[in-house]
């Protein structure tokens, strides 16, 4: 029983307060010391952690920690860091005493090979680690350090650069600890998640935070999206696993955003479900076999769709075919647009090409084409999708074979980049003017190379053979030249070429 006069002491204390101060007394035993019954009546520390959030995260980071390991990737330098040491012999006496003393009689030490961290984790009790192909690529020697301080050399199984994976093997009479590439994952924004690696080289670092969003497509990465997680990642968390409260890995710790380098709240993972499909491949055949079209392929633009004849701007255009390719065998042409693959609509352009990409090598596919306001089913058998270096050959030898010389100038078509350049985005059309002869008629009126001809005989010109076939009827029209709108550095104007017979 608490008297008035108390309760005036107590000042701005509520009735809930007092009735929970008499509450805790009741449910004391009988003997129990003021000071005990002042103790029970503080909050405990649990009541600060939010709705929804695990107690601890302790017993998740103690179980799944010995299966992540710290990554130390060592490729050899540089060839123009390897070049040999300055000849003591013919430096000036003082600089010669200067090296000596510093470096020895030999000179400076030749450069050691760079050395990357990163982090991985194990998927199986027989050794193999994932991890991300940025973190080992080029790597000469590969050491895994486990969470009880041992260390074992690693060789590369398999590297994918496109969803930038990388499987690595342990050769040891050891059953390792491991954890389980989750395949249907089912997560949500909001959804806890925990991320263990090796940031700024501090190995068995164990971060917590939510999944921001999902399905983000960032930079050049065509085969995947990604997971954005809020817990802290930063340099050397790479390949590292991001865990559920479960256990379970949903994520390969893949990238960050950020100004400075550090952790800004911004970190990206591979999804899971990927990661399992990239990396069984790997083991079994040691690459990643993605099926090839064999096109160079563009958004349908709301200005490409009026110039086709579509009802609204939908699927791929083709913009060039690689001789030789699936596409070319299969009777593909240019300003194809593709609708629909295997009777599914295709969004654009990264949509297709990863649709294409998750089919195997030789297997036939069905596209649905829009082709002079026609559509038209094309049955392809897809080639095995090329390296990148090989591509980039390919390419440089299409557009090589796609020049051709008139009035002196070598034109080839715009790319999407000449276009972004030239402030011409919304233009399907153009030539650019890659060389150009000092003695040339173009050369006398002032054409120069980089000028990019919109226009010839009055219709727009998209191909050296659509430049062809406008001279050809300027001729036939009886013309004595041909007016070109050409886009040079000062802007727009007409430039008129004389025809003779030997215009082409």
């Amino acid at each position: 029983m608490i008297s008035v006069d108390r309760m005036r002491r107590l000042g701005g204390v509520s009735l809930l307060a007092l009735s929970t101060v008499a509450a805790a007394s009741l449910a004391l035993p009988l003997g129990t010391p003021a000071m005990a019954q002042e103790t029970e009546i503080r909050p405990p520390f649990a009541a600060a952690v939010p709705n929804g959030a695990p107690m601890s995260f302790a017993d998740l980071i103690e179980t799944v920690s010995p299966a992540v390991v710290t990554i130390r990737a060592s490729t050899p330098p540089r060839e123009r860091e390897t070049e040999m040491s300055p000849d003591l012999e013919r430096l000036p006496p003082q600089l010669r005493e200067f090296f000596s003393e510093r470096f020895g009689d030999n000179g400076p030490a030749m450069p050691r090979g760079r050395e990357s961290l990163g982090s991985g984790f194990f998927i199986d009790a027989e050794g193999h680690i994932v991890t991300n192909n940025h973190v080992v690529a080029g790597a000469e020697e590969i050491t895994v350090g486990l969470s009880d301080g041992s260390e074992y050399e690693a060789r590369i199984v398999g590297l994918d650069e496109q969803t930038d994976l990388a499987l690595l093997k342990v050769e040891a009479d050891v059953d390792f600890p491991f954890v389980t590439l989750e395949e249907d994952a089912n997560y949500r924004v909001g959804d806890w998640v925990v991320a263990v690696g090796n940031p700024f080289g501090l190995g068995g670092t164990a971060t917590a935070g939510i999944i921001s969003a999902i399905g983000r497509p960032i930079g050049n990465a065509t085969y995947n999206d990604f997971i954005q997680v809020d817990a802290p990642i930063n340099r050397g968390n790479s390949g590292g696993p991001t865990f559920d409260l479960a256990g379970n890995v949903i994520g390969v710790n893949s990238q960050i955003f950020s100004p400075t380098g550090g952790n800004v709240g911004i970190g990206f993972a591979i999804p899971s479900d990927v990661a399992a499909r990239i990396v069984e491949q790997l083991k079994s055949d040691g690459r990643v076999a993605r099926g090839w079209l064999g096109v160079s392929i563009q958004n349908v633009t709301d200005d490409i769709a009026g110039a086709m004849g579509l009802e609204e701007a939908r699927g791929a255009i083709v913009s060039s075919i690689t001789a030789g390719g699936p596409a070319a065998d299969a009777g593909f042409e240019r300003e194809d647009v593709i609708l629909e693959v295997n009777g599914e609509a295709v969004e654009g352009s990264r949509d297709l090409t990863r649709r294409v990409g998750s089919f195997a090598a030789g297997e036939e596919v069905r596209f649905l084409v829009m082709r002079d306001g026609r559509e038209r089913t094309l049955r392809v058998r897809l080639g095995d999708r090329p390296s990148e270096t090989d591509l980039n050959a390919m390419q440089n030898v299409g557009q090589a074979e796609a020049e051709e010389s008139y009035f002196g100038m070598t034109l080839v078509p715009m790319t999407d980049e000449d276009r972004e350049r030239a402030g011409l985005a919304g233009s399907d059309s153009g030539l650019v003017v890659t060389a150009l002869a000092r003695d040339s008629e173009p050369a006398r009126k002032g054409m120069t190379t980089g000028d990019i001809i919109l226009e010839a005989g009055g219709s727009p010109v998209a191909s050296p053979d659509a430049f062809r076939a406008a001279v050809t009827r300027a001729r036939e029209d009886g013309r004595t030249a041909v007016l070109l709108l050409v886009e040079t550095r000062g802007g727009q104007r007409y430039v008129a070429l004389e025809l003779d017979e030997e215009d082409e």
